[in-house]
């Protein structure tokens, strides 16, 4: 609300859906059937939960540096992306899981809201939950931010694809018969979704100000 702030967003309708609005809809499936999915962010009734939580596991080998960077929204999201997943063994608040079977933990389709995941967590010591995927991530993902006061919504794309050898393209092999062949490394699936967070880049000048993308689903590592 404060015009001088980095997450400044002057439309108050805008503020009342990115930042308050607890409750939203999650768009998955395929291109062809697109299935509509509510959530409970819960930023506002739960704050106080939220609050403990995100701010306890996290550890920084210079924690001077991390409390001077707080206010800087590209740190924040970075920092909370990093702890919203528990692939990279950082007590992370979910372990993401795509294949094999669920029986022994949670399914993540049966995840309708953040509250009850992020009480687990906090209940588990800080133990990943079992199991997300990238609405889950993305869900959880947009509560924390919320809560800080980053306006933040969700993302669906459909027809989704990894580039595994950074040519810029997602390549396919057939032999001279065209028959195809099962060589390449590139995949494609149904859809990924991903968060957006409104805010200024001061650091790369303001044509870029504005929705910024930030991932909580598992990546592979680009240089390091």
């Amino acid at each position: 609300w404060f015009s001088g702030d980095d997450v400044y967003m002057a439309n108050e309708n805008e503020r009342q859906e990115y930042v308050l609005n607890e409750n939203g809809i999650i768009f998955v499936g395929n291109a062809k059937y697109i299935e509509a999915r509510g959530w409970y962010y819960g930023q506002v009734s739960h704050k106080e939960l939220i609050w403990a939580l995100i701010l306890s596991p996290v550890a920084s080998s210079d924690p001077a540096i991390d409390v001077s960077r707080r206010g800087d929204p590209k740190y924040v999201g970075r920092v909370i992306s990093s702890m919203i997943n528990g692939n990279d063994n950082d007590n992370g608040v979910l372990l993401g899981k795509w294949q094999g079977s669920f029986n022994s933990h949670e399914n993540p389709s049966r995840w309708d809201g953040s509250v009850v995941i992020l009480q687990k967590w906090c209940q588990d010591n800080y133990k990943p939950v079992q199991y997300g995927q990238c609405w889950v991530f993305a869900g959880v993902m947009c509560t924390v931010l919320r809560c800080l006061g980053i306006p933040t919504r969700l993302v669906s794309n459909f027809n989704s694809a990894h580039d595994v050898d950074r040519n810029l393209s997602i390549d396919k092999y057939y032999d001279s018969s065209g028959k195809s062949l099962n060589i390449g490394k590139d995949s494609t699936w149904d859809y990924h979704v991903w968060n957006e967070s409104w805010f200024i880049r001061p650091d790369l000048g303001t044509s870029y100000n504005g929705w910024q993308v930030l991932d909580a689903t598992p990546q592979e590592q680009s240089k390091g």
